[in-house]
Protein backbone atom coordinates (compact mmCIF):
# COMPACT_ATOMS: atom_id res chain seq x y z
CA UNK A 1 0.00 0.00 0.00
CA UNK A 2 3.14 2.28 0.89
CA UNK A 3 3.49 3.40 -3.00
CA UNK A 4 -0.24 3.78 -3.18
CA UNK A 5 -0.13 5.89 -0.17
CA UNK A 6 2.91 8.00 -2.06
CA UNK A 7 1.22 9.31 -4.94
CA UNK A 8 -1.31 10.48 -3.28
CA UNK A 9 1.26 12.49 -1.82
CA UNK A 10 0.20 13.51 2.00
CA UNK A 11 3.46 15.55 2.49
CA UNK A 12 2.24 17.69 0.14
CA UNK A 13 -1.05 18.70 2.47
CA UNK A 14 1.07 21.25 4.73
CA UNK A 15 0.43 23.43 1.13
CA UNK A 16 -3.33 23.61 2.67
CA UNK A 17 -2.17 26.42 5.48
CA UNK A 18 -3.12 28.90 2.36
CA UNK A 19 -6.73 28.14 3.12
CA UNK A 20 -5.41 30.48 6.50
CA UNK A 21 -5.79 33.45 4.95
CA UNK A 22 -9.06 32.83 4.13
CA UNK A 23 -10.48 31.91 7.23
CA UNK A 24 -8.39 34.99 9.31
CA UNK A 25 -9.75 37.31 7.00
CA UNK A 26 -13.45 36.07 7.13
CA UNK A 27 -12.79 35.78 10.95
CA UNK A 28 -12.45 39.71 10.72
CA UNK A 29 -15.91 39.92 9.59
CA UNK A 30 -17.46 37.59 12.29
CA UNK A 31 -15.28 38.81 15.50
CA UNK A 32 -18.32 36.99 17.47
CA UNK A 33 -17.17 33.77 17.42
CA UNK A 34 -14.28 34.77 19.82
CA UNK A 35 -17.08 36.02 22.52
CA UNK A 36 -18.80 32.66 22.45
CA UNK A 37 -16.68 29.25 23.08
CA UNK A 38 -20.09 26.98 21.66
CA UNK A 39 -19.99 28.75 18.63
CA UNK A 40 -15.43 29.35 18.37
CA UNK A 41 -15.11 25.39 19.11
CA UNK A 42 -18.17 24.56 15.93
CA UNK A 43 -16.37 26.56 13.77
CA UNK A 44 -12.89 25.12 14.79
CA UNK A 45 -14.72 21.46 14.22
CA UNK A 46 -15.98 23.19 10.81
CA UNK A 47 -12.17 24.21 9.54
CA UNK A 48 -11.00 20.70 10.34
CA UNK A 49 -13.58 19.24 8.21
CA UNK A 50 -13.25 21.57 5.69
CA UNK A 51 -9.41 20.86 6.02
CA UNK A 52 -9.77 16.68 5.19
CA UNK A 53 -11.98 17.47 2.65
CA UNK A 54 -9.45 19.70 0.93
CA UNK A 55 -6.77 16.98 1.37
CA UNK A 56 -8.85 14.35 -0.17
CA UNK A 57 -9.04 16.72 -3.06
CA UNK A 58 -5.66 17.86 -3.67
CA UNK A 59 -4.57 14.09 -3.17
CA UNK A 60 -6.77 13.45 -6.28
CA UNK A 61 -4.89 15.34 -8.27
CA UNK A 62 -1.71 14.34 -6.90
CA UNK A 63 -2.75 10.88 -8.32
CA UNK A 64 -3.80 11.90 -11.57
CA UNK A 65 -0.64 14.17 -11.65
CA UNK A 66 1.34 11.13 -10.85
CA UNK A 67 -0.15 9.16 -13.68
CA UNK A 68 0.00 11.46 -16.70
CA UNK A 69 3.40 12.62 -15.75
CA UNK A 70 5.03 9.02 -15.16
CA UNK A 71 6.45 8.94 -18.98
CA UNK A 72 8.25 12.14 -18.77
CA UNK A 73 9.52 11.46 -15.26
CA UNK A 74 11.45 8.84 -16.40
CA UNK A 75 13.41 11.60 -18.14
CA UNK A 76 14.03 13.36 -14.94
CA UNK A 77 17.46 13.10 -12.48
CA UNK A 78 15.57 12.12 -9.59
CA UNK A 79 11.42 11.90 -10.49
CA UNK A 80 12.42 8.60 -12.50
CA UNK A 81 11.97 7.13 -8.89
CA UNK A 82 8.88 7.70 -7.77
CA UNK A 83 6.28 4.65 -7.62
CA UNK A 84 4.73 4.82 -10.93
CA UNK A 85 7.91 5.81 -13.31
CA UNK A 86 9.30 2.96 -11.22
CA UNK A 87 6.62 0.12 -11.64
CA UNK A 88 5.71 0.12 -7.96
CA UNK A 89 2.28 0.89 -8.83
CA UNK A 90 -0.58 -0.58 -11.30
CA UNK A 91 -2.30 1.47 -13.23
CA UNK A 92 -5.88 0.44 -13.25
CA UNK A 93 -5.92 0.55 -9.13
CA UNK A 94 -4.15 4.04 -9.36
CA UNK A 95 -7.26 5.60 -11.71
CA UNK A 96 -9.91 3.88 -8.90
CA UNK A 97 -7.61 6.08 -6.38
CA UNK A 98 -7.79 9.08 -8.26
CA UNK A 99 -11.54 8.91 -8.82
CA UNK A 100 -12.06 7.33 -4.98
CA UNK A 101 -10.12 10.29 -3.30
CA UNK A 102 -12.07 13.25 -5.77
CA UNK A 103 -15.37 11.63 -4.95
CA UNK A 104 -14.82 11.19 -1.37
CA UNK A 105 -13.58 14.58 -0.94
CA UNK A 106 -17.04 16.43 -2.57
CA UNK A 107 -19.13 14.10 -0.42
CA UNK A 108 -17.25 15.91 2.28
CA UNK A 109 -17.30 19.51 0.89
CA UNK A 110 -21.41 19.24 -0.01
CA UNK A 111 -21.55 18.61 3.87
CA UNK A 112 -20.51 21.63 4.65
CA UNK A 113 -22.42 24.28 2.49
CA UNK A 114 -22.34 24.78 -1.38
CA UNK A 115 -19.93 27.84 -1.61
CA UNK A 116 -17.84 25.44 -0.30
CA UNK A 117 -18.47 22.63 -2.38
CA UNK A 118 -18.67 24.51 -5.62
CA UNK A 119 -15.02 25.94 -4.48
CA UNK A 120 -13.52 22.40 -4.07
CA UNK A 121 -15.31 20.92 -7.40
CA UNK A 122 -12.93 24.28 -8.68
CA UNK A 123 -9.85 23.19 -6.98
CA UNK A 124 -10.32 18.99 -8.70
CA UNK A 125 -11.15 20.75 -12.08
CA UNK A 126 -8.34 22.86 -12.45
CA UNK A 127 -6.25 20.05 -11.52
CA UNK A 128 -7.89 17.55 -14.71
CA UNK A 129 -6.93 20.84 -16.27
CA UNK A 130 -3.71 20.89 -15.50
CA UNK A 131 -3.10 17.31 -16.22
CA UNK A 132 -5.29 15.98 -18.63
CA UNK A 133 -4.49 15.59 -22.27
CA UNK A 134 -5.49 17.69 -24.76
CA UNK A 135 -5.79 20.93 -22.59
CA UNK A 136 -2.76 19.95 -20.32
CA UNK A 137 -1.70 23.45 -19.13
CA UNK A 138 1.03 22.45 -17.90
CA UNK A 139 2.31 22.40 -21.19
CA UNK A 140 1.67 25.84 -22.02
CA UNK A 141 4.36 28.38 -21.08
CA UNK A 142 3.60 31.16 -18.81
CA UNK A 143 -0.32 29.40 -18.55
CA UNK A 144 0.99 26.31 -16.63
CA UNK A 145 2.59 29.12 -13.69
CA UNK A 146 -0.89 30.84 -13.80
CA UNK A 147 -3.11 27.23 -13.90
CA UNK A 148 -1.11 26.12 -11.01
CA UNK A 149 -1.42 28.64 -8.86
CA UNK A 150 -4.90 29.48 -9.45
CA UNK A 151 -5.00 26.83 -6.77
CA UNK A 152 -3.53 29.65 -4.15
CA UNK A 153 -7.25 32.07 -4.30
CA UNK A 154 -9.30 28.47 -4.50
CA UNK A 155 -7.67 27.61 -1.25
CA UNK A 156 -8.39 31.10 -0.02
CA UNK A 157 -12.15 30.74 -0.94
CA UNK A 158 -12.33 27.41 0.74
CA UNK A 159 -11.43 29.00 3.59
CA UNK A 160 -13.49 31.92 3.81
CA UNK A 161 -16.21 29.84 2.99
CA UNK A 162 -15.79 27.59 6.03
CA UNK A 163 -16.71 30.94 7.76
CA UNK A 164 -19.32 33.15 5.73
CA UNK A 165 -20.72 31.17 3.09
CA UNK A 166 -22.95 34.00 2.14
CA UNK A 167 -20.21 36.17 1.27
CA UNK A 168 -18.16 37.32 -1.32
CA UNK A 169 -14.32 37.98 -0.29
CA UNK A 170 -12.53 40.93 -2.13
CA UNK A 171 -11.63 40.39 -5.59
CA UNK A 172 -8.28 42.49 -4.76
CA UNK A 173 -7.19 39.63 -1.80
CA UNK A 174 -8.00 36.59 -4.22
CA UNK A 175 -6.01 38.90 -7.23
CA UNK A 176 -3.23 39.11 -4.84
CA UNK A 177 -3.29 35.81 -3.63
CA UNK A 178 -3.15 34.45 -7.48
CA UNK A 179 -0.38 36.31 -8.12
CA UNK A 180 1.57 35.66 -4.90
CA UNK A 181 1.13 31.96 -5.96
CA UNK A 182 2.29 32.43 -9.48
CA UNK A 183 5.78 33.80 -7.88
CA UNK A 184 6.07 30.94 -5.74
CA UNK A 185 5.67 28.55 -8.95
CA UNK A 186 7.96 30.51 -11.73
CA UNK A 187 10.63 30.41 -8.89
CA UNK A 188 10.17 26.66 -8.89
CA UNK A 189 10.65 26.06 -12.42
CA UNK A 190 13.55 28.40 -12.63
CA UNK A 191 15.01 26.62 -9.46
CA UNK A 192 14.61 23.10 -11.51
CA UNK A 193 15.76 24.20 -15.16
CA UNK A 194 18.99 26.28 -13.64
CA UNK A 195 19.38 22.14 -11.77
CA UNK A 196 18.25 20.40 -14.85
CA UNK A 197 20.90 22.28 -16.71
CA UNK A 198 20.34 20.68 -19.58
CA UNK A 199 17.71 22.52 -21.85
CA UNK A 200 17.03 19.43 -24.21
CA UNK A 201 16.70 17.47 -21.06
CA UNK A 202 14.69 19.74 -19.50
CA UNK A 203 12.23 20.04 -22.26
CA UNK A 204 11.79 15.87 -22.54
CA UNK A 205 11.04 16.12 -18.58
CA UNK A 206 8.76 19.72 -19.09
CA UNK A 207 7.22 20.00 -22.53
CA UNK A 208 6.95 24.07 -21.57
CA UNK A 209 10.46 24.08 -21.05
CA UNK A 210 11.08 24.43 -24.70
CA UNK A 211 10.39 27.56 -24.70
CA UNK A 212 11.43 28.82 -20.74
CA UNK A 213 14.88 30.06 -20.65
CA UNK A 214 16.55 31.39 -17.24
CA UNK A 215 16.02 35.30 -18.26
CA UNK A 216 12.54 34.72 -19.09
CA UNK A 217 11.58 33.18 -16.40
CA UNK A 218 13.36 35.69 -14.05
CA UNK A 219 11.27 38.55 -15.59
CA UNK A 220 8.25 36.75 -14.93
CA UNK A 221 8.88 35.63 -11.42
CA UNK A 222 9.31 39.96 -11.12
CA UNK A 223 5.69 40.88 -12.95
CA UNK A 224 4.40 38.08 -10.58
CA UNK A 225 5.61 39.94 -7.27
CA UNK A 226 4.94 43.44 -8.11
CA UNK A 227 1.48 42.36 -9.42
CA UNK A 228 0.61 40.56 -5.68
CA UNK A 229 2.11 43.78 -4.10
CA UNK A 230 -0.07 45.93 -5.91
CA UNK A 231 -3.36 44.03 -5.77
CA UNK A 232 -2.37 43.90 -1.83
CA UNK A 233 -2.15 47.62 -1.46
CA UNK A 234 -5.36 47.54 -3.08
CA UNK A 235 -6.85 45.38 -0.44
CA UNK A 236 -5.42 46.86 2.16
CA UNK A 237 -5.80 50.91 1.48
CA UNK A 238 -9.62 49.76 1.17
CA UNK A 239 -10.71 47.20 3.54
CA UNK A 240 -7.78 47.27 6.31
CA UNK A 241 -5.30 49.84 6.12
CA UNK A 242 -3.54 48.45 9.13
CA UNK A 243 -2.10 45.97 7.06
CA UNK A 244 0.17 48.80 5.56
CA UNK A 245 2.63 48.18 8.66
CA UNK A 246 2.92 44.89 7.29
CA UNK A 247 4.52 45.97 4.08
CA UNK A 248 7.96 46.05 5.59
CA UNK A 249 7.63 42.57 6.24
CA UNK A 250 6.28 41.12 3.36
CA UNK A 251 8.70 42.82 1.01
CA UNK A 252 11.19 41.22 2.45
CA UNK A 253 9.94 37.58 2.35
CA UNK A 254 9.54 37.99 -1.55
CA UNK A 255 13.44 39.13 -1.14
CA UNK A 256 14.42 35.93 1.04
CA UNK A 257 12.04 33.53 -1.16
CA UNK A 258 14.03 34.83 -4.07
CA UNK A 259 17.28 34.29 -2.38
CA UNK A 260 16.44 30.61 -1.21
CA UNK A 261 15.35 30.13 -5.45
CA UNK A 262 18.85 31.77 -6.75
CA UNK A 263 20.36 29.11 -4.09
CA UNK A 264 22.06 26.19 -6.44
CA UNK A 265 19.98 22.63 -6.41
CA UNK A 266 17.13 25.05 -4.16
CA UNK A 267 14.63 23.86 -1.66
CA UNK A 268 11.78 25.57 -3.57
CA UNK A 269 11.96 22.94 -5.97
CA UNK A 270 10.01 20.70 -3.96
CA UNK A 271 8.41 22.55 -1.72
CA UNK A 272 7.45 19.61 0.71
CA UNK A 273 11.65 20.14 1.81
CA UNK A 274 11.49 24.15 2.32
CA UNK A 275 11.53 23.36 6.07
CA UNK A 276 15.23 22.65 5.99
CA UNK A 277 15.49 26.24 5.23
CA UNK A 278 14.66 27.07 8.68
CA UNK A 279 15.50 31.00 8.36
CA UNK A 280 12.91 30.97 5.89
CA UNK A 281 10.52 29.36 7.78
CA UNK A 282 11.10 31.33 10.97
CA UNK A 283 10.86 34.59 9.15
CA UNK A 284 7.06 33.53 7.71
CA UNK A 285 6.06 32.44 10.79
CA UNK A 286 6.57 36.47 12.17
CA UNK A 287 4.93 37.27 8.54
CA UNK A 288 1.71 35.53 9.66
CA UNK A 289 1.51 35.86 13.30
CA UNK A 290 2.31 39.99 12.61
CA UNK A 291 -0.73 39.86 9.98
CA UNK A 292 -3.07 38.18 11.78
CA UNK A 293 -2.12 40.62 14.57
CA UNK A 294 -2.88 43.44 12.32
CA UNK A 295 -6.32 41.75 11.17
CA UNK A 296 -7.48 42.37 14.63
CA UNK A 297 -5.90 45.34 16.41
CA UNK A 298 -6.85 48.72 15.73
CA UNK A 299 -4.37 51.86 14.77
CA UNK A 300 -6.85 54.50 14.37
CA UNK A 301 -4.22 57.50 13.99
CA UNK A 302 -2.58 55.44 10.53
CA UNK A 303 -6.16 56.79 8.99
CA UNK A 304 -5.89 59.95 9.76
CA UNK A 305 -1.96 60.09 8.78
CA UNK A 306 -3.19 58.55 5.31
CA UNK A 307 -5.90 60.56 4.92
CA UNK A 308 -7.96 57.51 4.54
CA UNK A 309 -12.01 57.96 5.84
CA UNK A 310 -13.07 55.54 8.39
CA UNK A 311 -16.72 56.19 7.22
CA UNK A 312 -18.09 52.44 7.49
CA UNK A 313 -19.78 51.03 3.99
CA UNK A 314 -20.97 48.04 2.42
CA UNK A 315 -17.29 46.20 1.27
CA UNK A 316 -18.70 42.49 0.87
CA UNK A 317 -20.83 41.36 -1.64
CA UNK A 318 -23.59 38.85 -0.68
CA UNK A 319 -25.00 36.32 -2.53
CA UNK A 320 -28.69 37.08 -3.50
Amino acid sequence: MIPYIQIARPDHWFKNVFMLAGVVVALYYRPEVFRDGAQLLAVAQTILIGLASVCLIVSSNYVINEILDAPTDRNHPSKYLRPIPSGKVKLPLAYAEWILLGVAGLAVAWGINFPFFVSGAALLVMGCLYNIPPIRTKEWIYIDVLSESVNNPLRLLLGWYLILPHQVPPLSLLISYWMIGAFFMATKRFAEYRWINNPEQAASYRRSFRYYTEENLLVSMFIYSIASALFLGVFIVRYRLELILSIPLLAGFYGYYLYVGLKPNSAVQNPEHLYRERGLMIYLILCVVVCMGLMFWDFPFLYEYFNVSTTEIETLWQFP
